[in-house]
C-alpha cells in the first residue's frame, strides 16, 4: 500500500513537472568569474531534484548500513527467542500431559538457550518436577539448585516447588525447614504455603497445628466448609487417642472442643469410646446423652449399654424416653434389651431383644437372648439364638472378604 501510494506520487509530480515545464520559459543565469552560464529554469529545477534524490538515497544507504548489524542481532535474538518460547510451551505442554521425560528434554533446551532470569527459572523448576516424576531427585535437586542461581529472586517460585517435592517423598520435617525459609525471606505467606504446611504437619501428625492451620485456610476461604469440618474432625480424632492415656486430660480436651465442634456425633462417639476404655462409664455416658439430645445417631445408641455403670436403672429410663420419638430403631431397642438384661428384668429385657431383631435381625441381639435363655432355664431356646447368631456373623465375614476380593 505504501509503494502505491509513493508510485501515484510520482506520477502526480511528473505530470506537475511536466505542466509547469509548457509554460515556463524563464532561464537562470549564473556567474562565476570569468564564467557565465545560462539555463533554462526547467533544467535547474531538474537538476537540483536530481540532487535531492540521490543525496536521499545515499543518506538512507548509509544509515541502512550502520544499522544492518543492529538488525542481525535483533533478528537472531528474536529467532532465539521464539526457539525458547516454543521449548517451553513443549515442555509445559508434555508436563500436563504426563510425558515427563518429553518435558524435561524440552525444559533442559529452553534453558540452554538462556533466556531471561525469570523465564529460566521456570524452566528450570519444570525440568524440576519432571525429574521428580521420573524419580530422579539428584537432577530434580540439581534443576532447582540452576533455578537458584539463575533467578535468586524467584524465591516463592523455587521454594514453594522444593517443599511440595519433599512432601510428595513424605520428608516433612525438610519441607517445614524450606517453609520457613520462604517467610525467613521477606515473602508473605500465601494460600499454597499453608497448604503445604498443613501437609507436612500431618504428615507429622501435629494435630494442634493442624487444627490452627485448618482455621487460617478457612478464613481465606481456601476450601468449602464440609471439607474443614472433615480436617478439624481428623484432628480432634487423631488428639482424643493420644490423649487416652489420663481420664483428666481426656476429660480436659473433650471440653475444650468447641460447643459446635462437639455437636458432630463422630467426635462424641470416639470420645466415649476413649473414655470407656479407661472405665469412666459416667462421663462416656454423659457425653453419649448429649450428643442423642442434640442429634440421633444409631452408632452411639449402640455404644450407650457397652459401658454399664452404676445407674444402670437411670440409663433405663433415659433410653425409654428416646423411645418415644424413636419407636422403630433397632439400635436403641438392643440397647435397652442389654441394660434390661443387666438389671436382671428378664421380662423387659426379651421383649426389647425380640423388638429389635424383628425390625432388624443382628447377632448381638441373638447373643444377648442367648444369654437371657441360659439364664432363665431355657437351654433349647439359648443353643438356637446361639447358632442363629453364629449363622449371622459368618454371613457378615463373607460378605465381608467378598467385597475385599473385588
Amino acid at each position: 500500500m505504501k509503494l502505491v501510494f509513493w508510485l501515484l506520487a510520482l506520477c502526480i509530480a511528473a505530470v506537475a513537472v511536466a505542466l509547469a515545464a509548457t509554460y515556463n520559459s524563464g532561464y537562470v543565469l549564473l556567474v562565476v568569474q570569468p564564467y557565465r552560464i545560462e539555463l533554462s529554469l526547467n533544467l535547474l529545477l531538474a537538476i537540483l531534484l536530481a540532487v535531492f534524490l540521490i543525496g536521499y538515497f545515499v543518506v538512507r544507504l548509509i544509515g541502512i548500513t550502520l544499522r544492518l548489524p543492529m538488525e542481525i542481532r535483533e533478528s537472531r535474538l528474536h529467532r532465539r527467542r521464539e526457539k525458547a518460547r516454543t521449548a517451553m510451551l513443549d515442555g509445559l505442554k508434555a508436563f500436563f500431559e504426563g510425558r515427563y521425560a518429553k518435558a524435561e528434554k524440552s525444559a533442559v533446551a529452553a534453558l540452554e538457550l538462556k533466556e531471561s532470569p525469570a523465564v529460566n527459572a521456570i524452566n528450570a523448576i519444570i525440568a524440576a518436577r519432571s525429574a521428580h516424576e521420573l524419580r530422579e531427585y539428584s537432577r530434580r535437586d540439581e534443576f532447582i539448585a540452576a533455578a537458584e542461581n539463575d533467578a535468586p529472586e524467584e524465591i516463592a517460585l523455587r521454594l514453594v516447588t522444593q517443599a511440595e517435592l519433599l512432601l510428595d517423598e513424605r520428608r516433612p520435617k525438610e519441607a517445614l525447614q524450606v517453609l520457613q525459609s520462604l517467610r525467613s525471606g521477606g515473602v508473605r505467606q500465601h494460600t499454597a504455603a499453608l497448604r503445604l504446611e498443613l501437609k507436612a504437619q500431618q504428615q507429622l501428625k501435629n494435630w494442634d497445628a493442624v487444627l490452627d492451620l485448618v482455621g487460617q485456610l478457612e478464613q481465606r476461604n481456601a476450601f468449602d466448609r464440609t471439607l474443614a469440618e472433615q480436617l478439624r474432625c481428623n484432628a480432634h480424632l487423631e488428639n482424643l487417642k493420644s490423649k487416652a492415656i489420663n481420664p483428666q486430660l481426656l476429660k480436659n480436651y473433650w471440653q475444650a472442643i468447641p460447643a459446635a465442634e462437639r455437636k458432630d456425633s463422630r467426635l462424641a462417639a470416639a470420645s466415649a469410646h476413649e473414655h470407656m476404655a479407661l472405665d469412666e462409664c459416667v462421663t462416656a455416658h454423659q457425653i453419649i446423652e448429649q450428643s442423642l439430645d442434640q442429634q440421633w445417631d444409631p452408632e452411639l445408641i449402640g455404644l450407650y449399654a457397652e459401658c454399664l455403670g452404676e445407674d444402670a436403672i437411670g440409663q433405663i429410663k433415659r433410653a425409654e424416653a428416646w423411645l418415644e420419638s424413636h419407636a422403630n430403631d433397632a439400635g436403641l431397642l438392643l440397647a435397652l434389651g442389654k441394660l434390661c438384661f443387666h438389671c436382671k428384668l428378664w421380662g423387659k429385657a426379651q421383649n426389647y431383644l425380640e423388638a429389635s431383631l424383628s425390625l432388624e435381625p443382628g447377632h448381638p441381639a441373638h447373643f444377648t437372648l442367648a444369654q437371657l435363655n441360659e439364664k432363665i432355664g431355657k437351654p433349647e431356646l439359648a443353643k438356637e439364638h446361639y447358632n442363629k447368631g453364629q449363622e449371622l456373623v459368618l454371613k457378615h465375614l463373607e460378605v465381608s472378604r467378598m467385597g475385599t476380593q473385588v
